[in-house]
């Protein structure tokens, strides 16, 4: 119940603080790029109006004893702050698979290999600088994410990451 609650107060507070804000001007159609943090992936932004856009993640995220890949749909909101740094939130859903790793533990105790579909509600709340002179934008984000099937727990830390984005 306390994730719901922090979850639920992240989005209200989220909500609260886009309504003190003018409208962001979206300078380009698309962005494609890379995302870089605990999981790293392909990113593609497709905006549907000057303050308003949809964003797909594709990551995989991997370490010695698992590896995780998820698809992610955001719906964003982008509100400016000055000249071509711009702030933005939205949320969306992820769907993926978790597989854990087969090994052995410190204390000899073996671990067969297993796999578990994920489902989860995200969340998205970042910066993003255009670079005027190139058609380059970066951005650095925070995605916390509630998976509700595969071990329904909200999730912030794993969810921080870079973006490059080229812009058309």
């Amino acid at each position: 119940m306390n994730k719901i609650l922090k979850l639920t107060l992240l989005i209200a507070i989220t909500v609260i603080i886009s309504n003190f804000s003018a409208s962001a001007q979206l300078p380009t159609q698309h962005a494609i790029g890379a995302r870089f943090g605990s999981a790293t992936g392909i990113t593609y932004r497709y905006t549907l109006s000057p303050e308003r856009a949809v964003e797909g993640i594709l990551s995989i995220q991997s370490n010695s004893n698992y590896s995780r890949f998820r698809l992610v749909g955001l719906y964003q909101y982008h509100k400016p702050l000055i000249d071509d740094l711009s702030w933005f939130y939205g949320f969306g859903g992820s769907v993926g698979s978790y597989t854990g790793k087969a090994h052995t533990d410190a204390n000899g105790n073996r671990f067969d290999k297993y796999s578990q579909t994920s489902i989860s509600i995200d969340g998205i709340v970042g910066i993003e600088y255009k670079i005027p002179s190139a058609p380059i934008a970066i951005s650095l984000d925070a995605k916390p994410y509630f998976d509700i099937i595969q071990s329904s727990g909200f999730n912030f830390v794993d969810g921080l990451g870079f973006s490059v984005r080229y812009t058309f």
